[in-house]
């Protein structure tokens, strides 16, 4: 029995040793974020947000240690837990679970701060990542004058394919009607007349040859259009 009451002195131990650790890392955790908000200059353009290499080191190794600490800290509660089931065929005494509760109660806590401390600071990292990137388009745009007109001259010219592709497009529907209505006339015709049938399957034939020749031309027009362009 003495051997099982110096287990539950030592859990305790071992569990009042890693809250310490952890409570002293939250602290310092927390000041990261804090740092984080104070060293971020929105009306200097020129002012680099922070330095993000060595802060985001420091904020990957301390999430790292806390979450490794209280993963162990949720190892002895667990051991604490199995000796209050174990120690007697009776019940546990109301002190040993009034002490276990404690620790899962300040473990909780721990785990909830670190946690909304991290949600705190990889949002403010995603805004200085979000701000850094509108301050570099905004640079490259004023460094870009020159590029911006070319730019501009080929989505004219990308406009101007456009609506020759649309006119032809529209222009091929409406043929296409055309020819529908001639070509039903010209069935109905050979159904009354067999000996026109003949003459409707060599019709055909040179309609669909006709076809592929202007949708080979037009092809061809689009993509000297698209190379001229894009030269």
């Amino acid at each position: 029995m003495a051997d099982m009451g110096n287990l539950w002195e030592d859990l305790r131990k071992q569990a009042r040793q890693l809250e310490n650790e952890i409570d002293l890392k939250l602290v310092s955790f927390s000041k990261l974020g804090t740092n984080y908000s104070s060293h971020i200059d929105y009306g200097n353009e020129s002012a680099p947000l922070i330095n993000k290499s060595s802060s985001e080191h420091m904020f990957d190794t301390m999430a790292m240690e806390i979450e490794q600490l209280l993963s162990k800290l949720q190892d002895v509660n667990d051991r604490m837990s199995d000796y209050t089931q174990n120690i007697s065929m009776s019940s546990p005494s109301a002190a040993l679970l009034h002490t276990l509760q404690r620790h899962r109660d300040i473990l909780q806590d721990y785990s909830h701060e670190f946690h909304k401390t991290k949600a705190n600071i990889s949002a403010i990292r995603e805004r200085e990542d979000l701000l850094g990137s509108v301050r570099r388009d905004i640079s490259a745009y004023k460094n870009s004058s020159g590029l911006n007109r070319r730019t501009d001259m080929y989505l004219k010219e990308h406009d101007h394919i456009r609506s020759i592709a649309i006119a032809t497009k529209e222009n091929l529907q409406s043929q296409r009607k055309v020819l529908g209505t001639i070509t039903q006339k010209m069935n109905s015709l050979a159904n009354r007349f067999p000996l026109i049938n003949t003459l409707m399957q060599k019709i055909n034939l040179r309609k669909r040859r006709d076809t592929i020749i202007l949708a080979s031309v037009i092809a061809t027009c689009v993509i000297i259009l698209l190379l001229y362009a894009f030269h």
